[in-house]
């Protein structure tokens, strides 16, 4: 595969990774049509084995959705862009701080954002709690199954 078409299928997925971040895009399913496209260009058994991953890794997420609290953005309070905020900050951060920066990017990037917005520090944690409440398991969930993905078809990638 050339390094043009390796571009091209990361530029995919982060467009999906961003989709997951604004309701009603498929974000899962653009990351794993980006794994597809890989798999079926590169045919090595690194390619196949992590859309295999990507695939039970996404439908495992597809099932546990309904056990999730639903997407409420409305009901949180928060601004749309303080969202967004978050969602980008945790792309970042899985990257920054391997797996876990995910979390703490989402989270942190709500409160700082809710912090400056409100004014306080016990407004702003008020704030991200009912954000959590409201959208930021279903999100983070779906995120982080995401980002999963696609550090695996980066790993494999760089060293496979």
């Amino acid at each position: 595969m050339s390094v043009w078409q390796l571009v091209a299928v990361g530029l995919v997925m982060l467009l999906g990774l961003l989709g997951v971040l604004v309701p009603g895009v498929p974000g899962q399913a653009i990351v794993w049509a980006a794994v597809l496209w890989w798999a079926l260009t590169d045919m090595t058994p690194v390619a196949w084995g992590v859309l295999m991953g990507a695939t039970a890794l996404l439908l495992l997420n597809q099932a546990l959705k309904p056990l999730l609290p639903p997407r409420r953005p409305r009901e949180t309070g928060a601004p749309r862009k303080t969202l967004m905020l978050g969602g980008i900050a945790a792309i970042v951060g899985f990257f920054v701080v391997p797996v876990v920066g995910a979390v703490a990017g989402y989270v942190g990037a709500i409160y700082g954002a809710e912090r400056l917005r409100l004014g306080s520090r016990g407004a702003g944690w008020a704030s991200v709690r009912s954000v959590m409440r409201a959208t930021g398991y279903s999100v983070l969930v779906e995120l982080f199954a995401c980002l999963l993905v696609t550090g695996a078809w980066l790993g494999a990638v760089i060293w496979g």
